[in-house]
């Protein structure tokens, strides 16, 4: 298998300059049976780069070798050159975007992951995070297992390999019946294309085709990308398989009554994908719309936090009749390895990104509007932007519930002393962020606008944990002390 050297000495992490972001998950893509399945693969990952910009990878196989080229960065810092994608030959491919919930942001840890097994060689994309992978690779090391990542996605090739099983989906089987969490995984032998979706259906994963050729992906958008048809999404606990026979679907798991991420819809997808038959733009818009009919204000203009809350800022504007305005621009051009050599320039940091359209706002009274309010760093400076700006008056208005409880699955949230909204009342953050007033969307009215009448206590239909504490699998881990710092590595804002 063809590697390259470990260069992560010479790339530079990306500074914090959103201190109220989620960071996204992972994105995954797998394409089978075509010639160009590099390329391809190469562009799905393109459409998938909102989904982590630490790092990509594509491993291909051409009937008798795999290849593989792994790097720190966007999927453009590599793939868009010629060179690299004629280094990975076949008709089958499987593609990785990388942000790190559990282990360093080093080349080692890059997926996917591949290793030579008896049968052959294996290669995995994971998007999610294994909520009993500390566990699992302790006992594995103990057991003599020699690991070369402090990825939880590691784990999953070494209960492969260890399973007695005899046909391969056996042993891949079995080790998927040993993992909690979240996953979509993506794999790829000398014979077959895998694809795997958690039993809950936490992380998302869609089947589409391209000239004939099947193609696995975390979103649709991917699918758009390269004029590929979408199918249909793989369901909850399903794994289906792809070889020179055709399809096959097998179903291990008891049936569960799908629990997937409410934060796809929120935040996570890119609105132009269609996620579990939901347009993301069109709920997030609906999102807006709860927002003004649970917590309007009287107000001149409706203004976004860029990019991720104008759809929900456009369904507050048609809900609340009050015109939209994009009262602050996103300079889209920002270096990833921008230096910061001073404090003080680190403090600007945010007019960086964001400007203030003072023709838009001066003498008027706005209301913000963004998706998710972490821990308010980022909000405090935009609030402070729009008053410097000439606002009369700025209210803040959030498009989804507090955020109360850490996230295990995939999502790089803060433990739950760095949660503004677990550490403070309602009035203090609005204090902290000096808006004249802050107002989140309820639990209900989130799930109204995902079309329900409320959310079912008994029988939630979503993960919805960040907003109830309400896990929807156990948390093997969590009872370590130090387990929730290691699945939460967000940086601390400055």
């Amino acid at each position: 298998m063809q590697s390259p050297s470990d260069d992560a000495s010479t790339t530079m992490r990306n500074p914090d300059l959103d201190g109220d972001m989620l960071r996204e998950k992972c994105g995954v893509f797998g394409i089978y049976g075509h010639p160009d399945a590099a390329a391809i693969t190469a562009l799905g990952l393109h459409a998938l780069q909102h989904r982590g910009q630490e790092a990509a990878g594509i491993v291909a196989f051409d009937g008798k070798r795999f290849h593989s080229e792994r790097r720190l960065g966007l999927v453009g810092d590599t793939f868009s050159r010629r060179e690299v994608i004629e280094r990975l030959p076949g008709t089958a491919a499987v593609g990785h975007t990388r942000y790190s919930t559990t282990g360093e942001t080093i080349l080692r840890n890059v997926q996917p992951l591949f290793a030579e097994l008896n049968a052959g060689g294996f290669a995995v994309a994971h998007n999610g995070n294994l909520t009993n992978g500390l566990t699992l690779r302790r006992e594995l090391v103990k057991n003599g297992a020699m690991m070369q990542s402090t990825t939880d996605t590691e784990v999953i090739l070494h209960l492969v390999a260890h399973s007695k099983r005899n046909r391969f989906i056996d042993r891949y089987i079995e080790a998927l019946r040993a993992i909690e969490g979240a996953y979509a995984l993506v794999s790829l032998t000398n014979k077959k294309l895998v694809g795997a979706r958690d039993p809950l259906g936490i992380r998302p994963l869609v089947l589409g085709e391209l000239d004939g050729s099947p193609i696995l992906a975390s979103e649709t958008c991917a699918l758009d990308i390269i004029g590929a048809k979408y199918i249909r999404d793989i369901e909850p606990g399903e794994v289906i398989v792809f070889d020179e026979n055709g399809a096959q679907s097998h179903k291990p798991f008891a049936p569960q009554a799908p629990r997937p991420c409410i934060f796809e819809y929120i935040y996570f997808a890119r609105p132009d994908s269609i996620v579990g038959g939901r347009s993301v733009y069109d709920t997030r818009k609906a999102m807006g719309e709860q927002l003004a009919r649970e917590t309007h204000v009287e107000a001149d203009v409706i203004v976004p936090v860029p990019d991720s809350g104008v759809p929900a800022a456009i369904g507050y504007s048609r809900a609340s009749g009050v015109p939209f305005e994009l009262g602050i621009i996103r300079n889209h051009y920002v270096g990833r390895t921008f230096i910061q050599p001073t404090q003080s320039v680190r403090e600007l940091g945010v007019r960086m990104k964001h400007s203030a359209n003072r023709a838009a706002i001066e003498g008027k009274r706005i209301v913000l509007i963004d998706d998710s309010l972490v821990r308010g760093t980022t909000s405090k400076k935009i609030v402070k932007m729009m008053r410097d700006a000439g606002a009369r008056e700025v209210h803040f208005r959030i498009a989804s519930p507090p955020i109360t409880h850490p996230d295990y699955y995939g999502i790089d949230t803060p433990d739950r002393a760095g949660l503004l909204a677990a550490t403070h009342t309602l009035e203090e953050m609005r204090d902290l962020i000096g808006a004249d007033s802050l107002a989140f969307v309820s639990v209900d009215g989130i799930y109204r606008a995902m079309g329900e009448p409320g959310r079912d206590p008994a029988h939630p239909k979503f993960a919805d944990h960040c907003f109830t504490g309400d896990y929807p699998t156990p948390l093997t881990d969590m009872s370590e002390i130090d387990a929730p710092r290691q699945l939460s590595l967000l940086a601390e804002a400055s």
